[in-house]
Formats: structure tokens, C-alpha cells, sequence
């Protein structure tokens, strides 16, 4: 039904030269050793304020990021138009906590809100819940441990921001996706999240919430949240991925002496994430369904789903998508046969990406098979090109 071997269509937006920097690339990335030290000579350089945009923008930066602006993506964003790909802008700016900065990241969202509903190629509007609230304070909100009197104003002003975004996403019909973060933030998000559904959910799926579902008990949180909005009449938007902080989170329970909030294994999270998307899919009528995911045979699941029951493959509350610079395979396979796939498009200042991009190298390594799918994939085609050539 579905070629994901299909190097063609999976590559045919990039040219030689960029076949060649993608395949360099991923080779650095799978070797361990090289891409920590690479991490951590950019780390050292930007703490002496030495200029690493130089060799950073041609090579990492630009693979996996848009560009430093909206402006600066537009030409990213024209591109995937013409393979029938969107683009998500994404403002990944992280790890920046000032009053200052709060402020620049919700202006810059907006914008990328209004932006979309004037491009019909951003699907989709997003933005990350640790850009506007110190990671202590969403802790804290997170538990059951009382807050102070400046510390509930702080965590009121997160609501109020929260509520500016969804109700500009509201205003201007773009729906908005609500990443998810660590277990220990989650909590408040979630609260928050379902609130926003709530009041803008009425007539279908505006406000997206993530659901992180290598979490062993992610599974029964979406069932029960379903049953929440029948309740309350309102829709769920629900973006599924498997999640990005696995390492993290089971030093945090080990050190703390808590059992992992983390599924056993793969096969573990892999059956919970598929289960995820068949019972969102058995609700179709509420739940509408982001699958986030690099995973070919998740992605051959909803699929199936959607072919078995006549969807159409175009149906506007299902989408698929996948990070921009990675599994191409997926998200141009699949366009071309008529789903809706959208790329995640991170942007920002190169110095404040770099945690964003590290993430994403460390990911590709510690997933297993991630690199060397791509890596296969690249080489794939280009002995494909070479042969044409001959």
C-alpha cells in the first residue's frame, strides 16, 4: 500500500549537493563520539562568546532548522508546497526563563499564529508551554505543594499567556498544538491544555495537547480525558509522539527514588502509542488526531485505519508529520498519495537553537536505527542518481 523504500519521491526536493551534506551529516551523527564532542566544543565556544555561526548555519543548522526568522523560512515553506508537504513554524527558542524573554516568545508566536492563517501551507500553529513559565514554577504547579502569593500571580500570568495564544489561533482558525515536556511539568500544562479546549473546542479541534506515550500511563489519561470532553461537549485535539526525554527522565526517578514513570521498552511504547491512535480513531467524531511520529509502521497503521473505513486521505482531522530533516521517506511518501503531512520547521537565532539541534543528534543516536535508516536511505539514492548519470 504504502513505499516508504521509495528514495525517488523521498528525496526529489533536495539536489546532489544537498543529498551529499545530508548523508556527510548523518555520518558524524552516528558516531557517538564525534557528535558529543562536537556538542560540547559548541557549548564551550558559545560560553567565551567565540562565533560558531559559521560553521554551525551550513551544516547542522541548516538540515534540521528553517531559518532565524518567519521571513527567513519562507523559502522552506515554498518548497514543501510544491510536494504537496506543510510546513509547522516552530519557535524553538529554549531554555530562557527572564520576563524579557517571556515576552519576545509570545510576540513571536503570535506573529507565527497570524502568519499561518495567511499561508495556506502552515496547517498548523505551536509552541512550546517552557517558554513561558520558569521550569521551577511549573514544578511546583505540578504537584500538590502549596504556592505563595507572587508564585500563584506567576502561575496565573502562564494561564492568561496560554489563553492569548489559543484565542489568537481561535480568532484566526488556525488550530495550535501544545508541546509536551517533562513528567515533573506536565500536570499544569495538561490543566491548562484542557481548559483551552474547553472554551475553544466547541465546534472541533482548535487547541492541541501532547501526549507523550512512552509514559506508561498516558494511555488511560487520554480515555479518561475523552470522556471529559463528551462530558463537556467540547473536541480533543490530541498530538501523539513518543517522546523526547527518556535519559532524563530516568535519572530524575532514579535519583529521586521513584519508580520510572517510563514504559519498560520499545515494543512496550510501541504497543502503546498504536494503541493510542485506535482508540482516537474509534472516536474520530471527537478526537482529532496529530500522529507525530519517525515510526513507519505507526504511520502504516492510522493509515490503514483510514483506508478501511473509506476515509478520505485528505480528511482534515487526521495529519501526519515528521521533524524537518528526517525520515523524508515518510512525510514525501505519503504526501504523494494524498494524506496530509505536515514537516515540523524549527526556527530561531542560532545560539538559541543549539540546544534544540543537540537534542536532536543526541536523539538520532540513542534511537536505535534512526541513523542508520537515514543513512541507508541517503546512500540509497544516491547510487540511484549515479546510475541515471551513467
Amino acid at each position: 500500500m504504502i513505499n516508504f523504500e521509495n528514495t525517488e519521491i523521498a528525496f526529489k526536493s533536495k539536489t546532489d549537493k544537498d543529498l551529499t551534506k545530508a548523508h556527510l551529516l548523518f555520518k558524524i551523527m552516528s558516531n557517538r563520539i564525534l557528535q558529543k564532542t562536537g556538542a560540547n566544543l559548541a557549548n564551550f565556544a558559545l560560553r567565551i562568546k567565540f562565533p560558531v555561526n559559521w560553521i554551525v548555519k551550513p551544516t547542522i543548522y541548516n538540515h534540521f532548522v528553517g531559518g532565524e526568522s518567519i521571513q527567513e523560512c519562507k523559502s522552506i515553506v515554498r518548497l514543501l508546497e510544491k510536494f504537496n508537504v506543510g510546513a509547522i513554524l516552530d519557535y524553538s527558542v529554549e531554555g530562557t526563563e527572564s520576563k524579557e524573554d517571556i515576552d519576545n516568545a509570545l510576540n513571536e508566536t503570535i506573529e507565527s499564529v497570524k502568519n499561518a492563517a495567511k499561508d495556506k501551507n502552515i496547517p498548523f500553529a505551536v509552541f512550546k508551554p517552557t517558554a513561558f513559565l520558569s521550569h521551577y514554577l511549573l514544578e511546583k504547579a505540578s504537584t500538590n505543594e502549596k504556592l505563595t502569593k507572587q508564585e500563584q500571580e506567576e502561575a496565573i500570568a502562564f494561564k492568561n499567556r496560554i489563553d492569548t495564544l489559543c484565542k489568537t489561533a481561535f480568532e484566526n482558525d488556525i488550530p495550535i498544538l501544545i508541546d509536551a515536556e517533562d513528567v515533573c511539568y506536565q500536570k499544569f500544562i495538561d490543566e491548562t491544555a484542557e481548559e483551552m479546549m474547553r472554551k475553544y473546542n466547541k465546534e472541533k479541534a482548535v487547541v492541541f495537547n501532547t501526549w507523550q506515550m512512552y509514559r506508561i500511563d498516558r494511555l488511560e489519561h487520554l480515555k479518561n480525558w475523552y470522556k471529559r470532553a463528551v462530558a463537556g461537549n467540547y473536541f480533543v485535539g490530541a498530538k501523539f509522539v513518543r517522546g523526547a526525554y527518556m535519559e532524563r527522565e530516568r535519572e530524575r526517578a532514579k535519583k529521586n527514588g521513584y519508580e520510572s514513570p517510563l514504559c519498560i521498552d520499545k515494543k512496550s511504547t510501541d504497543e502503546n502509542y498504536d494503541n493510542a491512535l485506535r482508540f482516537s480513531f474509534e472516536h474520530i467524531e471527537r478526537i482529532s488526531i496529530f500522529n507525530g511520529t519517525h515510526n513507519e509502521e505507526s504511520t502504516k497503521l492510522l493509515a490503514k485505519l483510514m483506508i478501511d473505513k473509506g476515509m478520505e486521505r485528505n480528511d482534515n482531522r487526521i495529519w501526519f508529520s515528521q521533524l524537518y530533516g528526517m525520515s523524508d521517506n515518510i512525510s514525501f511518501n505519503m504526501a504523494e498519495i494524498g494524506f496530509n503531512v505536515a514537516k515540523y520547521v524549527p526556527y530561531g537565532p542560532i545560539k538559541h537553537v543549539l540546544p534544540y539541534l543537540f537534542r536532536r543528534a543526541e536523539e538520532n543516536t540513542s534511537v536505535k536505527g534512526q541513523t542508520g535508516r537515514e543513512l541507508s536511505l541517503l546512500t540509497k539514492e544516491k547510487n540511484r542518481r549515479k546510475k541515471i548519470m551513467q
